[in-house]
């Protein structure tokens, strides 16, 4: 039977979106939150206490200034720690007595070690990180075996995007597939966000290095290399944000997708605002030594730099962040997913919020996943992941034709777009 499309728009009342979900909960529902203190982390924590109010919320960091204020606006379940998670004997300490350790300490790229997810395994806990590197993402996969001897879930790369863009791709391929609706021939990840997102430094250092690693795409199932920040697409995101320029961009889902939802050729591209920040990125791609992208301490010397004139330039552009996802069949049906938030500095919270809850209400089998594997987020359990995911939309559709969420479609005659 052919799963209905889900078509949300606007915000979700946290009672439609599963309630607080606590009756689902495991007794110990202390959840552990590293970076708890940066903009992803402490959105988690703030999204979490929203969303289940009964969780015991530990806010990790090494700002205690920062902590002290979050923890105030959280309320009586939320304390904070000071733990640096270069630390093993740290590290386990804060994970005694917790369900869940989600790592949101980034940034990931040219991170030599999964030091949090090897103490997870060692002491049984629960995992779950944001990552957005490809080659630490399959370093994390790489420890399946000892998730799955330890008996503890696990998932990499659950976040926004990736995160919540690879569950939508999913149910892409798997409404296709199962409305007979040809072979998924040809998947796109294309991702919007205007300026840094209000999402700090450690966004922009994430830009700075992935400007140091070669695009990794498929094209009829044949592995390419691209040139980072080439390739420009100007790309409708509907409504709230019209259209945007979008580059190649080295990001996990593209081999994920590719290995577990079987479509043979897939990329992803991402765009900013205002406009010359784009310009900005491709000078730097191809200008500034590779050596220097890759060496975290010199990407962290040009963050020092530019933080500053970003954050200027955030107060006018905002933090409006726009997913789509495009699924080309082979009897020539197209499919979109659309997701638009007005902040991503909120909408990221919701989104790790959820894959949180979804491994604490037992979604997750033993192992590590990626979202958009089964194992990793049931598919029965994908519908209420999403809505969670998407609290406060501006604009969230999943399994439409490009025309109903373009601004501009094209009528081919007697009233039919494409």
């Amino acid at each position: 039977m052919a799963r209905a499309a889900l078509h949300f728009s606007m915000s979700l009342s946290p009672a439609k979106s599963g309630g607080n979900g606590s009756e689902n909960l495991p007794a110990n529902s202390r959840v552990l939150i590293l970076g708890g203190t940066g903009r992803v982390g402490g959105s988690t924590a703030t999204a979490l206490s929203k969303l289940c109010p009964s969780l015991q919320l530990v806010v990790a960091g090494r700002n205690r200034e920062k902590g002290a204020a979050l923890i105030s606006k959280l309320g009586e379940n939320a304390k904070f720690i000071d733990v640096n998670i270069e630390s093993t004997s740290m590290l386990e300490r804060a994970l005694e007595d917790v369900a869940l350790v989600v790592h949101a300490a980034g940034p990931f790229q040219q991170a030599e070690k999964c030091t949090v997810l090897e103490a997870a395994i060692s002491t049984k806990i629960a995992y779950l990180d944001v990552c957005d590197d490809t080659t630490y993402a399959q370093r994390a996969k790489s420890f399946h075996s000892k998730a799955l001897a330890a008996g503890i879930p696990a998932i990499t790369t659950g976040g926004i995007y990736p995160g919540v863009s690879n569950v939508m791709a999913a149910e892409l391929v798997d409404s296709a597939k199962s409305e007979n609706a040809g072979e998924p021939e040809r998947l796109r990840f294309f991702y919007y966000t205007a300026g840094s997102g209000g999402a700090g430094p450690t966004i922009l250092a994430t830009s700075f290095l992935l400007l140091g690693e070669d695009v990794i795409a498929y094209n009829k199932g044949e592995k390419i290399k691209m040139k980072p920040y080439s390739g420009a697409l100007n790309i409708d995101f509907g409504k709230g944000i019209g259209k945007r320029d979008v580059y190649l961009l080295n990001l996990p889902e593209v081999r994920s997708a590719y290995e577990i939802l079987g479509v043979p050729t897939v990329s992803a591209r991402f765009g900013t605002a205002p406009f010359f920040w784009n310009w900005g990125m491709q000078a730097i791609a191809n200008f500034v030594p590779t050596d220097t992208l890759r060496d975290r301490s010199k990407v962290g010397q040009l963050v020092q730099i530019f933080d500053p004139i970003v954050r200027v330039f955030d107060g006018i552009a905002g933090e409006r962040v726009s997913m789509r996802i495009d699924l080309e069949c082979s009897n020539g049906r197209s499919t979109v997913a659309l997701f638009t938030h007005k902040k991503l500095s909120v909408s990221v919270g919701y989104c790790t919020a959820a894959f949180a809850l979804a491994i604490l209400e037992g979604s997750t089998q033993h192992g590590i996943w990626f979202p958009e594997e089964p194992e990793g987020i049931a598919i029965d359990a994908r519908k209420v992941l999403l809505e969670r995911a998407s609290q406060g939309t501006l604009n969230f559709v999943l399994n439409k034709p490009p025309w109903m969420v373009e601004t501009d479609p094209k009528e081919i005659g007697l009233g039919i777009y494409t």
